[in-house]
């Protein structure tokens, strides 16, 4: 289990782009299980969409690669630092199933699938009460900033 607290030493993403609430529970560089509250305060809902708020699912992917992210660096014993820095590297088979509404706890699964020379391949997927709300498998690549 991972905390807010902890999550911030981790992760380089701030509000409004910090899309993790908390670790539920992480089987060290094997699998990750994470929520994401998604309130009526969230900036984005103003614009997408007023009249029906729905949670663009670029950010639902966004949180994934979040979750990842945290399975990843778990895995290195590591973190995101001032010079290296955490970047997507691919997604396939993307696919949406529900709308992710305000109230809605998001939780993040991600698997990690296979890892070599800082490039890291996970099958994620996000739900809902348990109803599918997306899933993909993510390609990620941890690097040094130029």
């Amino acid at each position: 289990m991972m905390d807010i607290y902890k999550i911030l030493t981790k992760l380089p993403h701030r509000y409004p782009f910090l899309l993790v609430d908390r670790v539920l529970d992480i089987d060290k560089g094997k699998t990750i299980k994470a929520l994401k509250n998604v309130t009526i305060n969230e900036p984005f809902f103003q614009g997408h969409f007023p009249y029906r708020p729905v949670m663009p699912g670029v950010l639902m992917l966004e949180a994934l690669a979040q979750a990842a992210a945290l399975l990843a660096f778990d895995a290195m014993d590591s973190a995101a630092t001032e010079d290296k820095v955490y970047y997507f590297a691919g997604m396939e088979g993307v696919r949406f199933k529900r709308p992710v509404e305000p109230g809605d706890q998001l939780i993040l699964e991600a698997t990690l699938l296979r890892s070599k020379s800082g490039i890291f391949k996970f099958q994620t997927r996000a739900s809902v009460d348990g109803v599918v709300a997306v899933e993909a498998e993510l390609t990620c690549a941890f690097r040094k900033i130029a």
